[in-house]
């Protein structure tokens, strides 16, 4: 079983009970407890030792905000938000360059310091996301942008960068990114997730709002968030070399962490009693006032039910969302429970991830030979229009036309894949092979298709570049509309990405590449379905979308694993 645990959240309703049945029932030698605040953290560990004991297991507090670079992990909201500088510093971190962004991440430094081979992730993503919410962000926008009229208005931009910055799609996806890099460098067995419908398993009339209308917008935002996350999730699931990836997704509300009597605020951050006053119904009404015009009489205390992350409850709050037929109840217990069965792995049928799997739709015999009929149909409508059906470049990445054009230059000139490979005068070398598909590209077709698709074509000599009237990669960055060519190291990576290379260096790796797809044909032949894996080239002829599929396979790591 393993040994090292990383809860996240873990100080809160569900992430304490959690922790306390790991503990209990898997034995780990070390269990970190991260929450957003250190007292909180803290103070759950100390918790965890005073019930378990001190010999339980090594009992770590982390804290700090898992969504931001990591020296402002510890920064609230507000103060992040309230700074130019650092939202701007911020835009760029969400929006900009992934690998730039990685190691500053606050729960990639997590994952990397204390390297855990379990990770459950407590943190009540949706609505920490949804919260933000966007729609007030879009409200102050437009109305800048409908009384700006066309000037520049400082405000107006400082709510544009708050819009920017309240978006949880990329948040999302750049967290699960962030999740898949760490996990998979350090060693990480088990990603758990334990998230939410976002309306405790209610529909679309669910009755509870944030005041507005009904359904809440901000609570259709949660779901969106919750369910957006999963389905990064199933995709994380679906990837080489990454953790088991599984949800425990509670449809019903939380609760509860205990009762008692204590000073508490309303949903504007009042904890104040007032005197009221008496106004007349007419002429206008006033929706906010001074606090001094008014008496104030004491602390607005009241008894409540504490339900963690989603907050204290009256007991007539408590009554209304927990009756049968509205959010009903489940407890943390419960759910602590599943997640213990599931990291043993034990089949509750509760890991949403699993359902998914075994709910979609995948490959069919019946398309596998319905595939063979449509390629044969497309090689004979090749023929006879005499115009190779090569790319488009609408199917991406870039480096999928540049590889089929250039497996087609290899077709053109020598058929098959042996005599690619071998020559009338014994193997092809690298400084041949370019001098033939240079040779080629005169009578090709692809000399004209390519560049006019945006897809150039480097000479052998690599000095010259035959190119349309717009070129695909690099890809414009805001105002930018050329870039140098005085960099041979961004021109490799140029070629390598979107550039037809006729230079022998590219020569060497089409060779290489396939001299192993020549042997795990071998292989196959002799071995049987054995040996058949994304490793192996199956057709017998040269196929340039499957040598192409091949590279991708075993160069880029883009296949699929379920």
């Amino acid at each position: 079983m393993f040994h090292d645990y990383l809860i996240l959240g873990g100080a809160g309703l569900v992430g304490l009970q959690v922790c306390r049945r790991i503990l209990a029932d898997l034995e780990p030698r070390r269990l970190v407890v991260a929450s957003l605040l250190r007292a909180e953290a803290e103070a759950a560990v100390q918790r965890l030792r005073t019930e378990l004991g001190d010999d339980r297991a090594e009992l770590v507090p982390a804290w700090g905000n898992l969504f931001v670079p990591t020296d402002l992990a510890s920064a609230h909201r507000r103060e992040v938000l309230s700074d130019p500088a650092t939202r701007r510093r911020m835009l760029e971190w969400l929006y900009g360059d992934f690998e730039t962004a990685y190691p500053l991440n606050h729960l990639v430094v997590l994952i990397s310091t204390h390297r855990p081979q379990v990770i459950v992730d407590c943190v009540n993503t949706a609505t920490g996301l949804s919260y933000q919410n966007v729609f007030e962000g879009a409200s102050k926008v437009l109305s800048w942008m409908d009384s700006s009229e066309g000037g520049f208005d400082p405000k107006g931009t400082e709510d544009l960068e708050h819009f920017l910055l309240s978006q949880s799609v990329p948040q999302l996806i750049r967290h699960v990114r962030f999740v898949h890099r760490a996990t998979s460098e350090h060693g990480c067995r088990v990603y758990l997730k334990v998230g939410t419908t976002g309306t405790g398993g209610m529909g679309l009339n669910i009755p509870y709002t944030h005041s507005e209308d009904k359904p809440s917008k901000v609570l259709l935002a949660k779901t969106e968030a919750a369910f957006g996350h999963t389905g990064l999730l199933f995709l994380l699931a679906r990837t080489p070399n990454a953790p088991i990836v599984k949800e425990v997704k509670p449809a019903a509300m939380i609760g509860y962490r205990g009762v008692r009597t204590l000073p508490v605020t309303d949903r504007h951050g009042n904890g104040r009693l007032f005197e009221p006053t008496s106004v007349a119904v007419a002429g206008e009404l006033r929706l906010k006032e001074p606090e001094a015009d008014y008496t104030h009489t004491g602390d607005l205390l009241l008894s409540i039910v504490d339900t963690g992350e989603n907050g204290v409850f009256t007991r007539g709050e408590f009554a209304a969302i927990t009756a049968l037929g509205q959010m009903e109840y489940i407890t943390p217990e419960e759910i602590a429970r599943v997640v213990v069965h599931e990291i043993r792995g034990a089949n509750t049928g509760k890991d949403v991830i699993s359902a998914i799997d075994s709910a979609v739709l995948n490959p069919s015999y019946k398309a596998g030979l319905v595939r063979e009929a449509a390629l044969h149909d497309l090689a004979q409508e090749e023929e006879a229009s005499g115009l190779p059906s090569i790319a488009l470049g609408r199917l991406g990445p870039p480096e999928l036309s540049k590889l089929l054009f250039e497996a087609q230059l290899l077709k053109e000139r020598y058929q098959t894949l042996a005599a690619t490979l071998d020559g009338p005068d014994g193997p092809r070398t690298p400084r041949s092979v370019a001098a033939d598909l240079s040779e080629q590209l005169e009578i090709s077709k692809v000399r004209t298709l390519a560049p006019s698709i945006g897809i150039p074509i480097l000479a052998s000599d690599g000095k010259t570049l035959l190119r349309g009237p717009r070129i695909n990669v690099p890809e414009l960055s805001g105002r930018d509309t050329s870039v140098p060519l005085d960099d041979p190291a961004q021109v490799d990576s140029w070629a390598q990405k979107g550039w037809i290379d006729l230079r022998p260096a590219n020569g060497a790796v089409w060779l290489a590449r396939l001299r192993s797809m020549s042997t795990a044909r071998a292989e196959l032949r002799d071995a049987g379905s054995a040996a058949a894996s994304h490793e192996t080239y199956l057709p017998a002829s040269f196929e340039i979308g499957e040598v192409v599929a091949w590279i991708f396979n075993n160069e880029m790591g883009g296949y699929r694993i379920k």
